[in-house]
């Protein structure tokens, strides 16, 4: 095929994917591969399609095969770099952008992805100085300043609720990352604390953290919440005979089902995150998975569970009256609810600089006493470790 044509598909290929038509843009970009298997930046557009789809893999693949390519193209570098880190390989990542940066130092996005790969990584305050460069690089980009903001929390450092601040400044702000400054000020007590977090925010946050979930929670995080309320179902006689419809809510990728699957007859796992689902998925051990807003969908689900389980969940709902008089409403007669809460003083909750919700366990006992609930059993348990230091929970035990 001659040159001319390739290129044409190329540019037809990236006025489809600049238009968020990600099929369109595939097909282009696989019509150029087959004719040039060799075509770099077919390569490396193909792999932007993959990470955007959530398919890390086959990013992985692809972004490798087009800097092999080209190995001096600060543009693949960079896109190597932010897949990278998107599977969780966070030196790799990082050493990649600053390859790229090397190449061309005021890259707005590549000075703004190893921020906020650096902060990912646990290094916030080395963050901030690519991070303060991408603003003054791109003043009136949103995101930049976002990334700031969140790697100033992270770092400790004065200066992340103006950074918030002037994301709401810029004019025409998408109201997703309005959102998600509002909530950051809200968790850094400049803003009131709104009743939930921002479902945007939260699928964002796990979608972008579903390649290495797994691997962060049980490892250094040492997650135990499934389990620990697997082991209270059988403490209270809750048997783990098959024999029960069960609802995950807020699944991810599966760990808490791994826990539900042996009471379960059916199971089904609920989460707004995409990618957490698609890993979930890949377990194999869940009858049918939802994608959706727990609050939006499980209204709809009258009597239709034996068992609904929330495993770290409920702490980016601040009310928990609607979650509560939902559960109950899915469950059959004598069905049961349990859940975890990260455990706060503050009546009826608080918001911490974590961006979760705290509750006041006497306010969730009231709540679900409201909401038709018997309360079956209440422990207090340790749920994780966060910066080095356990993180109080509470685990409910409720029969409707």
């Amino acid at each position: 095929m001659a040159q001319g044509s390739v290129d044409e598909m190329l540019r037809e290929g990236a006025a489809r994917h600049a238009r968020g038509d990600l099929d369109g843009a595939a097909l282009m970009y696989r019509k150029v591969l087959a004719a040039q298997p060799q075509e770099a930046n077919a390569l490396n557009l193909l792999g932007v399609v993959a990470r955007q789809r959530g398919d890390v893999a086959r990013a992985l693949e692809l972004s490798a095969r087009a800097v092999a390519l080209r190995p001096d193209s600060p543009v693949f570098l960079s896109n190597r770099g932010a897949t990278l880190a998107e599977a969780g390989r966070f030196a790799e990542a990082v050493a990649a952008m600053r390859a790229a940066l090397a190449r061309r130092p005021e890259d707005a996005t590549t000075l703004r992805n190893l921020g906020q790969a650096l902060t990912a990584m646990g290094d916030a305050r080395a963050a901030l100085a690519p991070l303060r460069r991408a603003t003054e690089i791109a003043p009136q980009a949103p995101e930049p300043w976002l990334a700031l903001a969140h790697a100033l929390r992270e770092a400790g450092e004065p200066g992340a609720a103006q950074a918030a601040q002037r994301v709401l400044a810029i004019p025409g702000v998408p109201s997703a990352l309005a959102e998600q400054a509002r909530f950051l000020q809200a968790g850094l007590g400049a803003a009131a604390a709104p009743d939930r977090a921002p479902a945007a925010y939260v699928k964002e946050l796990f979608d972008q953290y579903a390649a290495r979930f797994d691997q962060d929670l049980q490892g250094r995080l040492g997650y135990r919440t499934p389990a620990l309320i697997a082991a209270l179902l059988e403490a209270r006689g809750v048997e783990p005979d098959g024999s029960r419809r069960v609802l995950d809510l807020g699944c991810g990728t599966g760990l808490s089902g791994v826990t539900l699957k042996p009471f379960a007859h059916r199971l089904v796992g609920l989460d707004l995150a995409p990618r957490m689902l698609a890993e979930a998925r890949k377990r194999g051990i869940y009858d049918a998975l939802e994608e959706a807003d727990l609050l939006e969908w499980l209204p709809r689900q009258a009597a239709r569970f034996d068992l609904v389980a929330a495993a770290d969940v409920l702490n980016y709902l601040g009310d928990l009256a609607p979650a509560l008089r939902a559960m109950a409403g899915a469950l059959v007669p004598d069905g049961i609810a349990a859940f975890s809460i990260e455990a706060g003083e503050t009546a009826p909750y608080a918001l911490g600089e974590g961006l979760r919700y705290r509750h006041a366990p006497a306010y969730v006992a009231a709540l679900a006493s409201a909401a038709g609930f018997a309360e079956l059993a209440r422990q207090e348990v340790t749920l994780r470790e966060e910066k080095g230091a356990p993180v109080a929970g509470v685990l409910f035990l409720l029969r409707r």
